[in-house]
Protein backbone atom coordinates (compact mmCIF):
# COMPACT_ATOMS: atom_id res chain seq x y z
CA UNK A 1 0.00 0.00 0.00
CA UNK A 2 2.81 2.37 -0.62
CA UNK A 3 1.64 5.61 -2.23
CA UNK A 4 3.84 5.43 -5.30
CA UNK A 5 1.48 4.18 -7.67
CA UNK A 6 1.10 5.04 -11.35
CA UNK A 7 -0.30 8.97 -12.12
CA UNK A 8 0.49 12.50 -10.46
CA UNK A 9 -0.95 12.64 -6.63
CA UNK A 10 -2.37 16.31 -5.90
CA UNK A 11 -2.10 17.45 -2.95
CA UNK A 12 -4.37 19.91 -2.87
CA UNK A 13 -7.02 17.48 -4.64
CA UNK A 14 -6.20 15.12 -1.72
CA UNK A 15 -7.29 17.75 0.53
CA UNK A 16 -10.33 18.39 -0.68
CA UNK A 17 -11.48 14.93 -1.09
CA UNK A 18 -10.67 14.21 2.06
CA UNK A 19 -12.77 17.16 2.78
CA UNK A 20 -15.52 16.17 1.02
CA UNK A 21 -15.68 12.60 0.78
CA UNK A 22 -12.90 11.01 3.61
CA UNK A 23 -15.32 10.05 6.06
CA UNK A 24 -15.93 7.23 3.30
CA UNK A 25 -12.64 6.38 2.54
CA UNK A 26 -12.42 8.47 -1.12
CA UNK A 27 -8.85 10.54 -0.39
CA UNK A 28 -7.41 6.73 0.43
CA UNK A 29 -8.70 5.45 -3.08
CA UNK A 30 -7.58 8.53 -4.72
CA UNK A 31 -3.76 8.41 -3.04
CA UNK A 32 -3.77 4.24 -2.86
CA UNK A 33 -6.22 3.00 -5.00
CA UNK A 34 -9.16 0.83 -4.26
CA UNK A 35 -7.20 -2.03 -3.00
CA UNK A 36 -6.21 0.25 0.03
CA UNK A 37 -7.49 -1.82 3.10
CA UNK A 38 -7.97 1.57 5.17
CA UNK A 39 -9.71 3.22 2.62
CA UNK A 40 -12.56 0.36 2.64
CA UNK A 41 -12.66 0.90 6.59
CA UNK A 42 -13.65 3.46 6.05
CA UNK A 43 -17.19 2.49 5.37
CA UNK A 44 -18.53 1.21 7.57
CA UNK A 45 -18.40 3.14 10.50
CA UNK A 46 -19.68 5.69 8.95
CA UNK A 47 -22.53 4.01 7.91
CA UNK A 48 -23.22 2.79 10.74
CA UNK A 49 -23.08 6.34 12.39
CA UNK A 50 -25.82 7.48 9.65
CA UNK A 51 -28.01 4.37 10.33
CA UNK A 52 -28.04 6.15 14.02
CA UNK A 53 -28.95 9.73 12.87
CA UNK A 54 -32.03 7.82 10.68
CA UNK A 55 -32.60 5.83 13.55
CA UNK A 56 -32.79 8.87 15.93
CA UNK A 57 -34.61 10.65 13.17
CA UNK A 58 -37.62 8.42 12.76
CA UNK A 59 -37.70 7.02 16.63
CA UNK A 60 -36.60 10.12 18.31
CA UNK A 61 -34.18 11.01 21.46
CA UNK A 62 -34.81 8.15 23.24
CA UNK A 63 -33.72 6.08 20.98
CA UNK A 64 -30.40 4.14 22.99
CA UNK A 65 -29.04 2.43 19.90
CA UNK A 66 -29.20 6.09 18.69
CA UNK A 67 -27.15 7.01 21.00
CA UNK A 68 -24.47 5.05 20.63
CA UNK A 69 -23.97 5.19 16.43
CA UNK A 70 -24.00 8.43 16.18
CA UNK A 71 -20.37 8.81 17.21
CA UNK A 72 -19.21 6.69 15.10
CA UNK A 73 -20.39 9.20 12.23
CA UNK A 74 -18.73 12.40 14.34
CA UNK A 75 -15.50 10.43 14.96
CA UNK A 76 -15.12 9.31 11.38
CA UNK A 77 -16.21 12.96 10.04
CA UNK A 78 -13.14 14.21 12.36
CA UNK A 79 -10.82 11.44 11.01
CA UNK A 80 -11.66 12.46 7.55
CA UNK A 81 -11.17 16.31 8.80
CA UNK A 82 -7.63 15.77 10.34
CA UNK A 83 -6.41 13.88 7.22
CA UNK A 84 -6.97 16.67 4.91
CA UNK A 85 -5.28 18.89 7.25
CA UNK A 86 -2.68 16.64 7.46
CA UNK A 87 -2.51 15.96 3.67
CA UNK A 88 -2.71 19.91 3.29
CA UNK A 89 0.47 20.63 5.75
CA UNK A 90 2.30 17.97 4.57
CA UNK A 91 5.67 20.12 3.09
CA UNK A 92 6.11 19.98 -0.51
CA UNK A 93 9.55 17.98 -0.55
CA UNK A 94 7.83 15.24 1.39
CA UNK A 95 4.11 14.73 -0.85
CA UNK A 96 6.52 14.88 -4.09
CA UNK A 97 8.80 12.22 -2.29
CA UNK A 98 5.89 9.93 -1.52
CA UNK A 99 3.73 10.40 -3.99
CA UNK A 100 5.12 11.87 -7.23
CA UNK A 101 8.24 10.41 -6.90
CA UNK A 102 8.96 10.42 -10.83
CA UNK A 103 6.51 12.94 -12.34
CA UNK A 104 6.48 16.57 -11.75
CA UNK A 105 6.20 18.02 -8.71
CA UNK A 106 3.14 19.64 -6.39
CA UNK A 107 3.41 23.07 -5.10
CA UNK A 108 1.07 24.28 -2.06
CA UNK A 109 -1.39 26.86 -3.35
CA UNK A 110 -3.75 29.14 -1.99
CA UNK A 111 -6.73 26.09 -3.28
CA UNK A 112 -4.71 24.13 -0.56
CA UNK A 113 -4.87 26.12 2.58
CA UNK A 114 -8.46 27.17 2.00
CA UNK A 115 -9.09 23.14 1.87
CA UNK A 116 -6.98 22.68 5.56
CA UNK A 117 -8.70 25.87 6.83
CA UNK A 118 -12.25 24.60 5.95
CA UNK A 119 -10.91 21.06 7.65
CA UNK A 120 -10.01 22.77 10.86
CA UNK A 121 -13.30 24.80 11.57
CA UNK A 122 -15.83 21.81 10.37
CA UNK A 123 -13.09 19.27 11.96
CA UNK A 124 -13.35 21.15 15.45
CA UNK A 125 -16.90 21.85 15.09
CA UNK A 126 -17.95 17.96 14.15
CA UNK A 127 -15.34 16.97 17.20
CA UNK A 128 -17.18 18.95 19.88
CA UNK A 129 -20.52 18.43 18.87
CA UNK A 130 -19.78 14.73 18.80
CA UNK A 131 -18.14 14.87 22.58
CA UNK A 132 -21.11 17.18 23.71
CA UNK A 133 -23.57 14.79 21.98
CA UNK A 134 -22.21 11.65 23.68
CA UNK A 135 -21.62 13.09 27.17
CA UNK A 136 -25.46 14.73 27.31
CA UNK A 137 -26.69 11.43 26.40
CA UNK A 138 -24.40 9.66 29.17
CA UNK A 139 -25.40 11.80 32.14
CA UNK A 140 -28.69 11.90 30.75
CA UNK A 141 -28.84 7.80 31.09
CA UNK A 142 -26.69 7.96 34.43
CA UNK A 143 -29.33 10.75 35.84
CA UNK A 144 -32.40 8.55 34.77
CA UNK A 145 -31.03 5.24 36.24
CA UNK A 146 -29.91 7.11 39.63
CA UNK A 147 -33.79 8.18 39.96
CA UNK A 148 -34.69 4.77 39.58
CA UNK A 149 -36.46 4.54 36.47
CA UNK A 150 -35.77 1.35 34.57
CA UNK A 151 -33.91 2.35 31.30
CA UNK A 152 -33.23 -0.50 28.74
CA UNK A 153 -30.17 0.76 26.89
CA UNK A 154 -31.53 -1.17 23.79
CA UNK A 155 -34.90 -0.50 22.52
Amino acid sequence: MSGTSAGYKSKTLATWIALIGGSVGLHRFYLHGFRDVWGWLFVVPSMVGLYGVQRMRHLGVDDHLAWTLIPLLGVMLSIAMLSAIVYGLTPDETWNARFNPKGPDHQMNWATVIGVAAALIIGGGVLMATIAFSAQRYFEYAAATAQGKTVSPIQ
